[in-house]
Formats: structure tokens, sequence, C-alpha cells
């Protein structure tokens, strides 16, 4: 501790009657708890990203006793994140690496005898399916495919796997080609679009392809495809209990591209490639499953009706004599990922005030929470996540997630809830993390409750009031909730308290509330519902409302543009991905054949001044925060032109803003690790250029 500590501290143990040796002894242990004590406290960092890890997509093995699941860890030397394989015994035993390997490993899936495990790899030779017999350890590619398969499935024999894939059409040119003569450079082909669906983000400028059913031997051979046709065929895949249908969901009409929320169930024969439709009702039926005994056909239904948010209600098919009803229709609650328990009941996932849980359901309806805490799988933001897995007897497996750690595995059975890895504690454990506390508040626009949470700085002092920034989930029919978050962590470990809310329009309280900002999106109700709960955290002597700062992506990125629009009570702005022009947005971005019908009373041209009403460019005129925009290069949900047309409106206003463009970047900024750094990077180094000090020194 130095020469000024160390000397006093040996001076006084000289005259004592100790021994040399004993009083060395004292010497050094004194000296290195001194050292310890006042050591700082070590803080979540920006290095720090590259060394977390989460579960993810559990798989009980049939017998009950083990467990797969995908082990994903960031790769600082690749700026990925890698995916491994690891098995764990459900007691928490054996836990061991079973596929790590430079390829990514994912969708692990038992055989239904539990002999065998099939995944997905992705190879620097192109995806495959791969099998290992677990009595042997034996591991063999199945199938080598030219595009990524998904939704594997196991036939119930064991014979077949079966899988979905997207087959490239044969696109008719609009003009045949011209050719130059022999050795000339000639610029690319043009590129003639004529489908409705053009562009995703995350895949941009889409070839003609269309998704269908395959099967492939399960010890090996060729992929026979069993859909055809010009439409879009997606699982989850469900066998019949005999092994000769595939249930799968598809919109198999004339004008299925301009519907974006119409599927029905259908069936397909696995000898012949024979259709059967299951249902027809209007909306979106979706994950099929059925029961072990095959006389039950469970699958999520969203009605259709054109409003921006929907429950999926649970319901159940009798395939004998096709009596049809619904499980959750009076529970105000969206269930996901169903599951069969056994033919009595199932297990589905769902939202409910910041949590996502488990439930079992049986076929009268009765309901019992099965576990809690289920999360952790979004690293970035606090959002809402996780999976689960059902197995023998009810045991179920998951993703475990707290405000203090990422996703770890899980188990919930009659002897409670046990997690079983703690893959984050050689790291987490020592770092001081920012804490999460919960507040409830009413909103100012109808005295609406709202349920919010504020990060305090790992060296919090009660009673000292902190900068504090708002930060806005996106959706915004999703939710926030007490889940570990590495971009507020590093926000926290600045020195900022950090506020988020679930405001009006968030899921999990319920089909009147998610509706709340029907046609108000976004609008002065939902900022009130931010307002009101940052106003709470200053009632209460944690921030400081001299530095307040403001933030949020996608809807959040919305909202935080249309706040700055409202009030000038925040130092500093730091949109991401926003929307600032909704008549542009609708007609650019991929998502358009959703918003128009279902978030907004017509059409652009006929509704002009709606539109206009609900985009943050309408409010550009009283905007004086100085904004940071930051957006990806490659974004085809919330267009980097929307961006670009805030950015120009306020330099032409003098107001000081920069734009932050991510090159290569979808909509998902965060989606590597060093994207996820330069976000909070530039965000926290623009909101410290307008911190108190800094305008002190101007």
């Amino acid at each position: 501790q130095g020469e000024g500590r160390a000397r006093p501290l040996w001076c006084a143990l000289s005259h004592s009657h100790l021994g040399h040796s004993m009083r060395t002894l004292i010497f050094l242990a004194l000296t290195l708890t001194a050292a310890g004590a006042a050591a700082e406290p070590a803080f979540f960092s920006a290095e720090d990203v590259f060394d977390l890890e989460y579960a993810s997509d559990p798989r009980i093995s049939p017998d009950g006793k083990h467990i797969v699941y995908v082990r994903r860890a960031n790769d600082i030397m690749r700026d990925r994140t890698r995916a491994d394989l690891w098995s764990i015994g459900v007691d928490g035993s054996r836990h061991r690496p079973l596929v790590v390997e430079n390829a990514a490993a994912t969708s692990p899936r038992f055989s239904p005898a539990g002999d065998r495990l099939a995944w997905i790899r992705s190879s620097p030779d192109g995806p495959e399916i791969v099998v290992r017999w677990l009595d042997g350890d034996e591991t063999a590619p199945i199938a080598r495919l030219r595009e990524r398969p998904r939704n594997l499935s196991w036939s119930p024999d064991g014979r077949w796997i079966a899988f979905t894939q997207t087959v490239a059409a044969d696109p008719q040119p609009l003009a045949p080609r011209r050719s130059g003569p022999e050795g000339s450079e000639w610029s690319d082909p043009v590129k003639v679009i004529d489908a409705v669906r053009y562009k995703r983000d995350g895949a941009g400028f889409l070839e003609a392809s269309y998704r269908h059913v395959f099967v492939v031997p399960a010890e090996g051979g060729t992929p026979r495809q069993l859909t055809s046709g010009d439409f879009e065929h997606r699982g989850p895949l469900a066998w019949s209990a005999d092994a000769d249908r595939i249930y799968f969901s598809a919109n198999r009409e004339a004008d299925w591209e301009y519907e974006a929320v119409e599927t029905d169930l259908w069936s397909v024969a696995v000898a012949d490639g024979a259709l059967e439709r299951i249902t027809e009702a209007p909306g979106a039926e979706t994950d099929p499953t059925v029961s072990p005994d095959g006389r039950h056909l469970a699958y999520l239904h969203d009605d259709g009706d054109k409003v921006a948010w929907r429950p999926d209600v649970l319901r159940i098919r009798d395939l004998r004599n096709g009596e049809d009803r619904a499980l959750t229709d009076t529970l105000d609650i969206s269930a996901g990922g169903p599951q069969w328990i056994d033919d009595r009941a199932l297990a589905y996932h769902f939202d409910e005030a910041g949590a996502r849980k488990v439930a079992r359901i049986d076929l009268r309806g009765r309901v019992e929470v099965l576990a809690e805490s289920l999360g952790g799988t979004s690293l970035g933001r606090p959002y809402l996540s996780g999976s689960f897995a059902v197995g023998r007897g009810g045991t179920v497996a998951f993703t475990h997630g707290t405000a203090s750690r990422p996703a770890e595995l899980a188990v919930a059975d009659r002897r409670g809830v046990r997690v079983l890895t703690a893959l984050n504690e050689d790291l987490l454990g020592n770092r001081t993390l920012g804490e999460v506390h919960e507040i409830r508040y009413t909103s100012s626009h109808d005295d609406l409750p709202i349920q919010g949470w504020y990060m305090t700085p790992p060296d919090y002092e009660p009673g000292r009031a902190y900068p504090t920034i708002l930060e806005i989930h996106g959706g915004p029919h999703l939710a926030y909730g007490p889940q570990f978050s590495a971009e507020m962590q590093r926000m926290a470990a600045e020195g900022y308290v950090v506020f988020y809310d679930n405001h009006r329009g968030s899921t999990g309280y319920g089909e009147d509330f998610a509706l709340a900002l029907q046609y108000r999106y976004a609008s002065e109700a939902d900022f009130a519902d931010h307002m009101s709960g940052l106003d709470a955290v200053i009632e209460r002597g944690i921030a400081d409302p001299d530095q307040l700062y403001i933030t949020g992506g996608s809807a959040g990125g919305i909202a935080s543009a249309y706040a700055i629009g409202l009030t000038d009570r925040f130092r500093a702005a730091a949109v991401a991905k926003p929307v600032i022009n909704w008549v542009s947005k609708v007609l650019t971005a991929d998502s358009y054949l959703y918003q128009v019908p279902f978030q907004f009373p017509g059409m652009p041209w006929d509704e002009l001044e709606h539109y206009w009403q609900r985009s943050p460019l309408s409010l550009v005129g009283n905007v004086t925060t100085p904004t940071l925009l930051i957006t990806g290069e490659e974004d085809q949900r919330t267009p980097i032109s929307e961006t670009e047309q805030f950015y120009q409106a306020l330099k032409l206003r003098r107001v000081d803003t920069v734009m932050v463009r991510v090159p290569g970047s979808p909509h998902g900024i965060a989606g590597r690790p060093s994207r996820l750094n330069a976000k909070v990077d530039n965000i926290l180094a623009w909101f410290e250029r307008y911190a108190p000090a800094a305008d002190a020194g101007n």
C-alpha cells in the first residue's frame, strides 16, 4: 500500500513481544488485507462483453435423465457468438462438452428412442444435418445442403428426419440479357423484381425462393422434397403418430403474399406428397404439435383482426372427429411454444408483468405454473426471452435469467427449481454490478398503472441523486423485465442510473394494455408513461432532474425522437434506428405489408394527417436537444433514410447532431459484440459531452 502506510505498521510490530517470523507473517497478512480492502471494485466493462456466455434451446432426453443445450459464447477473434452443444444430467452431474468445434452447432434434437441426437452444423462447406449415435459416440453428417435447414423433427419410428429449407425459384427475365463482344467488360445485369415480399431485414434483397418441407433418412441419404408450389411452408413440423404425415403451417391461397397474418395448418403425406388442409379459420394457425397417442393436434391461433397486437390462443383439435376448441382464450395472455407433457396436458410459455413463465394446462383448461424466471438469452437489453423443453413426468428444462446473470440452464420438477450451471460465475462473480429495482407508478396521461425498473450504479450511495438515462424498449409490443443487460450494466458502471419501463403497448399486461397504443404510436400518451416514471425516480431522490438523458432503439428510437419534440428536459438524446416519417417508412421498409393494415387506419395517401401526427418529424421544429442518431447501413426494418431525414432536419435547424452509421449492420445494430460496444461507447461519449461539467468549461 506504499511506503507511507507500510513503515508505521512494521515499526509498531517491531516493538511488540512477538518473534521475527510471527511479526513478518502478521505484517504480510495485514498489508495484503489492506490492499484488498483498498482496491477499486471491478465494474462491468466493454471487454467483459466478449467473455459472456449463455444457455439456449435445452432438450431433455426421452428417458428424462439428461439435457442437451446450446452453449453460446462470444468469440473475440471472430467478433461473433459461437454455438457449441453441451450435455448435463438432470441432477446437475456430468456437465461436459458434446460438440465443440469451429463450426456452429444448433438445434439439438433427440430421437424418439433417445439413442441418437441430431443437430444442424454450419461448416465451411455449407450447412449439414449431423447425427450422433449415443451408445458409441459415432458422428456423421446425414445430409449436406445448399441452404440452411430449419425445424428438425424426428419421425416417431426414428426412420426419418423432417426439416424445412428454401428452394430457389426459376425467375423469368423481363427482357433477354444482351451480351457484349468477347473480351468486353459490361456492367452487372439489371435486377428485375416483381415479388410483393422482395426484401427482409438481415437478408437484404431476396432472390426468388420458397420454403418447403423435406425428409431425409435418419441413417443418411438424399433429402426428398415433399411440398411444391410458389408458397411458404413453415415449421415447426409435427409428425402423425403413425409417421405417415407431417403437419405444418402455410398460406397456399393465390394472394398469399399480401396477407401478413393468414396461415392454415396442413399435412403432407410422406409417401407421395399428398396435401390435406386441416384448418381454415381467419387469421394464423401455427405451431402444430401432436399428442403422444396421436389423437389430438394442439396449435396456436391468432384471429387476424386488423389491430397491432392479438394474443396467440392455444387450441386443440380432435383428429378423429374434427372437434376444435380453445384452451387459453379466457386467460388474457398470449401462449407460446406448446409442447405435450402427456396425452392429457400441455406446457406453454407466457409473459406476465415483466416475467416469462411456463405453465401446464390440461384438456379441461386447468392451469398450473411450472417455472418462472425464463430469460437471459437477450444479452444487450433486458427483453423478455428464453426457451424451455418439457420431459418425462412434466420435468421442465429452461433458460433461467436474472438481473445479474444471463441465461443459465435450470430444471423445475416436483422437487422445485434447480439452477444447474454457472456459466458466467468466473467473470460476473468478480464484478460489482448495477442493481435493478422495481417501481410501480401511474401515468400522468390517464392514471394508467405502469411497471418500471431502475438500475443503480455499482457504487451507488443512498441519498445521492445521479445522472439518469431513460431507456425505451422496442416493439412497441414487446416487454422488458429484471433481466441481465450488458448495455445497461455498462451505463451503470459509468455512474448513471438507468430507468426503463413497460409503457402502454407492452405485452404481459393483457390485451387492453397492449392495444392502448392502437393508432397512437408514437403519442403524448406513451410519452407521459415514460416521463411519469422518470419523475417518480426523481421524487425518490435517486435521479438528478438536471442531468437527464434519453435513448431507445427501434420503437424506442421513435419514442425518443418524439419525446425531444415535446420536452427540453433532456440534456442529450441518443436515437437508435428510428422511424422519423411514417409515410416514407411504410413505403420503404420490409414490414409494410403488416404495418399499414394493422397499425394505421388506412393507406398513407388516404390518412396523411394521421401518419404525420405520429411522425417525430412533425415535431422537429420544437427540438433543441443535442441528438445522436445511430442506425445500421443495411437496415431494412427502419431504413437509414429515416435517420438521414432527422439528421438533415436538425442540421437545417442548427441543432447539434451527429449521425453514426454502422457498416454492414441490419436492424440489430448490437448483433455482434464489437457493435454492441460501439453503440454504447458512442452513446456514453455523446452524453458525456453534454454533462454539466462539460457545459461549465465552454
